[in-house]
């Protein structure tokens, strides 16, 4: 019981100390009729005239310069409604860079932003395997990046088995047998020579020791898994051909941007390397599945690429236009203000009236954001500037709070 009489004391005590030395304050500051009282000069404190935009603490009744980083205070004021808003002189407003816009009805493009890489269009490229066992004796690619054209020998390949099945051909061809003839021509075929080859069999009567081994496309040697001398059997891949003049990008688009995509919606492309230059494609497959880790989809794009200009493994700016949205409210990006639990915009009221307004923002394409609800179409907003506007307006509504009968007084 003596503590809390003690500590009542000593708040009484200093409540009344504080209240006579801003009572002597005030008498000390003005001249005799012009004095005011203690409660009048607490007033002040409770709401003053000017405020720093960036330090809401340092304030004053007079115009001045912010003491701690030199900007030039603002003057507050709250409207009679009991909104929060503030009043700014022109020239301030001048001052602060400050910009507007008005909010428009019109059409925003579903436009979407990403990267990608170039790769090999696999429905372009060859893979090249032998039906039999045997040995590479003759190789005439040397390495993977060589390009070839449709028709070119490409290597040489020895195989017992083959040559067995050519002495049977001709065999038949001697017997005069057209059943044998024909069982053993497609004997051949299923092993891989070709119908030129078995006419040459059929016109030389001669075995061929080696069987030669055609390019089927033009292309470049995608990769090169032999070389000269090998022994080689089914299932081992010899080369594989690409045909570039039609590539693949595969680009990465956001979960929250994922429903707009849609194949054959228009796509562009940038590389750095040429600068200036776009590339016209289209979405051609959408991968079902989300990346659990980046949270994006899959996106395949295809593009003509007859100069080649488009090489696997580059690294490409994506754009892809995804379909407007019309007759929708939109505004500048740059004037919304996000928080971790609001979004907002400052209103210019005009003769340097602003005012916090709380929105809901839609969908965002390049530099504009659609506002689903809280805008009307023709208001104005603030795009510059409106930082330091919201600031003070923040503060305002909290001195409001404080002291309900503090916007009603004016300026």
């Amino acid at each position: 019981m003596y503590i809390d009489r003690l500590i009542k004391t000593l708040f009484l005590f200093s409540s009344v100390w504080l209240l006579n030395a801003c009572s002597d304050k005030a008498s000390d500051a003005n001249s005799p009729g012009m004095q005011e009282t203690a409660v009048e000069h607490a007033q002040k404190h409770l709401d003053p005239t000017y405020v720093c935009p960036m330090h809401p603490n340092v304030t004053q009744d007079e115009p001045g310069n912010c003491p701690i980083c030199g900007m030039a205070l603002v003057e507050k004021t709250i409207n009679s409604e009991g909104d929060d808003a503030v009043k700014i002189s022109p020239s301030i407003v001048n001052n602060l860079g400050v910009r507007s816009a008005i909010a428009e009805r019109g059409r925003l493009w579903r436009l979407i932003e990403t990267v990608g890489y170039v790769n090999v269009d696999e429905n372009r490229i060859t893979h090249i395997h032998l039906r039999t066992k045997g040995w590479i004796e003759k190789l005439l690619i040397k390495s993977a990046g060589e390009r070839v054209k449709k028709g070119q020998l490409l290597f040489e390949f020895y195989s017992p088995e083959l040559v067995q099945a050519q002495d049977e051909h001709l065999q038949a061809l001697r017997a005069g047998s057209k059943s044998l003839f024909t069982a053993s021509k497609e004997r051949l075929l299923a092993l891989g020579i070709s119908h030129k080859q078995i006419q040459q069999l059929v016109k030389t009567r001669k075995v061929s020791q080696y069987v030669q081994v055609y390019a089927p496309q033009d292309g470049v040697v995608d990769e090169l898994n032999v070389r000269e001398g090998m022994y080689v059997t089914q299932d081992q891949e010899v080369m594989s051909l690409a045909d570039l003049s039609s590539v693949w990008i595969v680009a990465e688009v956001f979960e929250k941007q994922a429903q707009w995509v849609q194949p054959g919606q228009e796509a562009q492309v940038r590389l750095s390397y040429q600068p200036g230059r776009q590339w016209k494609g289209e979405v051609e497959f959408v991968y079902p599945n989300l990346n659990a880790d980046t949270r994006t989809l899959s996106v395949r794009l295809r593009f003509d690429n007859k100069d080649e200009s488009l090489k696997p493994n580059m690294f490409a700016s994506v754009s892809i236009f995804a379909g407007p949205k019309e007759n929708i409210i939109i505004i500048p990006r740059e004037a919304l203000i996000r928080t971790g639990a609001q979004e907002r915009v400052v209103l210019a009221e005009g003769e340097g009236r602003f005012s916090v307004r709380s929105v809901q923002a839609g969908m965002e394409s390049g530099q504009w954001v659609e506002v689903l609800h809280g805008l009307e179409e023709g208001e104005r907003i603030v795009t510059s500037g409106q930082f330091l506007i919201d600031s003070e307006a923040s503060l305002s509504a909290s001195i409001q709070r404080m002291d309900p009968h503090a916007g009603h007084g004016g300026h």
